[in-house]
């Protein structure tokens, strides 16, 4: 048993290292992509699992309860690179955006139990720009936001910073009918570090039913992460404490108006990590400086991999549900993931 022991902490070292280097070289230099003119059915292959923690029936994590997990992939090239998803409001049904300026829809699949079984009924097309082209090269169409409003899909962009909203339903096959303003100044935006978190908040949260934007690491002169509430009567621009090296990578709201923040770790020095922050809503104002509580920590202890993705899923008033997905690179060495955790409501 020792001797076996081992040998599963050098064959972690071994992937954890080949993580690093599959994800660093991803964070640096965008992958090529193959853009599609039309919708297109996408093959899907799934394999469910149970442990979050490797090796483990452990269900706590923090203060979230791991639910499932899928690892997920297709013969299609065109699956992966998941920078968003949002959930319908019939839980099952979804939009994600690809960094490769692709949309993604489909279903998830329950077992008997209600635990993620699958994905199907994938569609995959490329992005209309405002111009209304298609098949536009990746630096162009960096789709790394994604939210829900009345009659309207928004996306939010890097290196071309912008946030474009589609019609609903059609988004997929319209341009843009509109951009709207940019919240920062551009010349405070960093190239690959830009608007990474957009999400609806709640109408009856403290803010209303409106857009928020949260950058990546574009930086305010403190080192704070810069972010904005886009419309309403607290529209203006506020800031996310930033707590090296964690970088914000998606966001969502809860249904009484709290803001899960998705973030990731990347360093050679301990690895890939994931955490989930809550910052308290009626703290998001202008001018404020908002942090706040650490739902969950993960390393590649853990079944995670580059978690780009966050959405909130409310199956009922005390079941509340976080889907986290990850963005595989187009790499052989990484994973397509989608975790699901319960937020257990105070009593």
């Amino acid at each position: 048993m020792p001797a076996e022991g081992a040998q599963k902490r050098r064959n972690g070292s071994l992937l954890q290292g080949l993580s690093l280097l599959a994800i660093g070289a991803a964070l640096s230099l965008p992958p090529a992509s193959t853009a599609v003119a039309e919708s297109i059915d996408l093959p899907v292959s799934s394999r469910a699992f149970s442990e979050f923690a490797i090796g483990s029936d452990k269900r706590v994590f923090g203060k979230l309860e791991f639910l499932g997990g899928l690892s997920y992939s297709s013969t299609n090239p065109l699956l992966g690179a998941v920078s968003a998803i949002r959930f319908r409001e019939d839980h099952q049904t979804f939009v994600a955006v690809l960094d490769t300026g692709h949309w993604l829809t489909g279903r998830v699949e329950r077992d008997a139990g209600g635990k993620l079984s699958g994905l199907a009924d994938l569609k995959v097309r490329s992005m209309f720009n405002s111009a209304g082209q298609d098949e536009n090269v990746k630096y162009q169409m960096d789709g790394e936001g994604l939210a829900i409003g009345k009659g309207e899909v928004f996306a939010s962009y890097e290196v071309f910073h912008r946030i474009d909203a589609y019609p609903d339903p059609g988004f997929m096959e319209a341009a843009p009918s509109r951009t709207l303003p940019l919240p920062f100044p551009r010349n405070e935006m960093r190239s690959n570090r830009g608007m990474e978190a957009l999400a609806m908040s709640p109408e009856a949260g403290p803010l209303g039913a409106t857009l928020v934007a949260v950058t990546e690491r574009s930086l305010d002169a403190d080192g704070n992460v810069l972010a904005a509430v886009l419309d309403g009567p607290l529209k203006g621009t506020f800031a996310v404490k930033r707590n090296d090296p964690w970088d914000i990578t998606d966001g969502a709201f809860l249904p009484n108006g709290d803001l899960l923040l998705l973030e990731r770790r990347f360093r050679l020095s301990d690895g890939v990590g994931m955490r989930i922050r809550r910052i308290d809503g009626t703290k998001i104002r202008p001018g404020a400086v908002v942090d706040g509580e650490v739902l969950i920590d993960a390393d590649l202890s853990h079944q995670i991999d580059n978690m780009e993705g966050l959405d909130v899923v409310t199956m009922a008033q005390d079941d509340i549900r976080l889907i986290v997905v990850s963005d595989d690179n187009h790499s052989i060495l990484q994973r397509n993931l989608m975790l699901e955790f319960r937020l257990p409501q105070a009593k």
